[in-house]
């Protein structure tokens, strides 16, 4: 009795043992995988930073987006084959690391055919960008390169939209704006500044009766370029010499396509160095295409159409248009906080990539409101967004200045 009695404590103690054995195991086997894990990322993020592209967008951030809960629990799994009720789902099966391998070495998901086509047709992953700069916005989205998603406008058709109550307020050449910088030294007569928009089509729903896409108002005046006009009034009222273009590319374009734009606004930019020989910084103005709800916020008791800077990955001095950017932003947050979405960088299969901001480190991007602003809410964002611009620009000329050392009399 005694015996049988010594071998069931025995038989208890080993089977506590081995409890214990398996749990330390799994233990090591979790904290050894977590630790080569982000050994990997750190040596990944070196080895990118020193060898490949300084873009923005590191593919990293695909490696590190993909380490998700589930991946814990089924290395726990591994250990505990009951975890794992599910080999279909389950993060280590023969299905799923090829396809995380494949997809990490490719940017292509095997699962999403459209994956294939968006790293061919720039801007099909509308809503894919890197944060930058975020905006201190309450309702932080992405910015959509192309036409509207019909899921937003479809949303927004439930909603009353906004129409304008009175005529957008125009720009008077004689009286001063409120948001004038006051008495700014002026740039000497030239003209340092050019705005234009590469997606001239681009309107805004409520001011187009009977229209139901903001994206075909060709031959109206209402659309984006009314908002790069007031842009360069002022500018030109804050003392910054500005030139702005115009330009309809849909309707004057012969055989025109769309993903050809930045190719026809590049001729622009051109046109204009040529003809200006002291253009030093570029705003390509633009008007997003999400939802008013992702798009508008409520500043100083108004309505505004809210911006987003965006930085092309492509060019390889990208570094520098989202230092200009940045300052920008920075003078908006300061005055208007929350008017600002941000700066956001995009690759080639995201965009374009490049949006001609290789001609200068002062060429940037800029969307402001959506298809559901209406034109007054997009110019009161405008003079805020010039009188942050003239800030910079005045300022930068400030420090570029020649000190002059007085003369003995």
């Amino acid at each position: 009795m005694k015996w049988t009695s010594a071998t069931w404590n025995f038989s208890q103690v080993r089977k506590t043992f081995q409890s214990a054995s398996s749990v330390g195991k799994t233990f090591m086997v979790l904290s050894t995988s977590t630790l080569a894990l982000f050994v990997l990322i750190g040596l990944g993020g070196v080895l990118q930073s020193r060898l490949m592209s300084t873009s923005p967008v590191s593919s990293m951030k695909g490696l590190a987006a993909s380490v998700t809960n589930q991946f814990f629990i089924d290395m726990l799994g591994m250990e505990v084959p009951h975890l794992n009720k599910d080999q279909k789902k389950f993060t280590f099966s023969q299905h799923n690391v090829f396809h995380f391998a494949f997809q990490m070495m490719t940017d292509i998901n095997p699962s999403d055919p459209k994956s294939l086509v968006a790293s061919e047709v720039p801007g099909m992953e509308l809503n894919k960008s890197t944060v930058l700069v975020r905006g201190s916005e309450t309702n932080p989205s992405a910015p959509y390169d192309l036409n509207p998603i019909s899921s937003d406008l479809e949303a927004e058709a439930r909603f009353p939209q906004p129409t304008p109550s009175v005529e957008p307020t125009p720009i008077s050449s004689s009286s001063p704006s409120p948001n004038a910088v006051a008495q700014p030294p002026k740039t000497a007569g030239d003209n340092i500044a050019f705005i234009y928009q590469t997606h001239s089509n681009e309107s805004f729903l409520p001011e187009l009766k009977g229209v139901t896409d903001p994206d075909k108002a060709y031959s109206d005046k209402v659309n984006i370029i009314s908002v790069g006009q007031r842009l360069a009034q002022n500018l030109e009222r804050d003392g910054i010499g500005a030139v702005h273009s115009s330009t309809v590319y849909p309707s004057t374009v012969k055989g025109f396509e769309y993903p050809y734009s930045y190719k026809y606004s590049a001729k622009t930019l051109q046109e204009a160095m040529a003809s200006h020989k002291d253009l030093q910084y570029f705003f390509d103005i633009h008007r997003d295409s999400a939802a008013r709800s992702k798009t508008t916020a409520t500043i100083e008791g108004k309505d505004v159409a809210q911006v987003y800077f965006i930085i092309g990955g492509k060019n390889p001095n990208w570094k520098k248009n989202e230092e200009f950017a940045r300052k920008i932003h920075q003078v908006l947050e300061e005055k208007h906080p929350g008017v600002s979405k941000g700066i956001h960088a995009k690759e080639a299969s995201e965009g374009n990539g490049l949006y001609n901001q290789n001609i200068s480190p002062n060429s940037i991007l800029i969307e402001v409101g959506g298809p559901y602003n209406t034109l007054e809410e997009c110019y009161r964002t405008t003079d805020w967004l010039a009188e942050a611009i003239s800030e910079v620009i005045l300022n930068a000329k400030k420090v570029d200045a020649p000190v002059t050392t007085p003369k003995n009399s």
